[in-house]
């Protein structure tokens, strides 16, 4: 029998996950298209909610389901206002995150596109306006 390795064991797991995260939100903090969409003045429960999620979506520890519940994330997006520009500026910065995090330590490309497709389909999965 072949085991199957998840992806986040593939890209070292929970590390991957909070370097990328923090990578993405630090270019949340001065984006004056992003940062807006945040209500809360700290960023770091979004962060953690973030990590947590992409942790688990890609095959780690269920803590999110644990925490939150299921994602429900069209819903739990609804009330900001995510149009194309939000989205497009979401996805560049997410992008140049993993971009940042893989030149630091390489995961495997087959690992690195899955993941940059899930964040394409995404990004546009979370847009609520025009």
């Amino acid at each position: 029998m072949i085991e199957q390795t998840s992806h986040y064991d593939r890209v070292d797991g929970m590390p991957f996950f909070e370097a990328l995260v923090a990578g993405f939100y630090r270019r949340v903090a001065t984006d004056d298209v992003l940062r807006p969409l945040y209500p809360e003045r700290d960023l770091a429960p979004a962060q953690r909610r973030l990590t947590l999620f992409l942790a688990q979506y890609w095959g780690g520890p269920r803590t999110y389901d644990q925490e939150r519940g299921h994602p429900r994330l069209r819903m739990r997006h609804v009330p900001f206002a995510i149009d194309a520009v939000a989205r497009d500026r979401w996805l560049l910065h997410m992008r140049a995150a993993l971009a940042e995090r893989t030149a630091e330590v390489p995961i495997p490309a087959d690992a690195a596109a899955d993941l940059d497709r899930y964040l394409e389909m995404a990004a546009e999965a979370m847009r609520n306006r025009g």
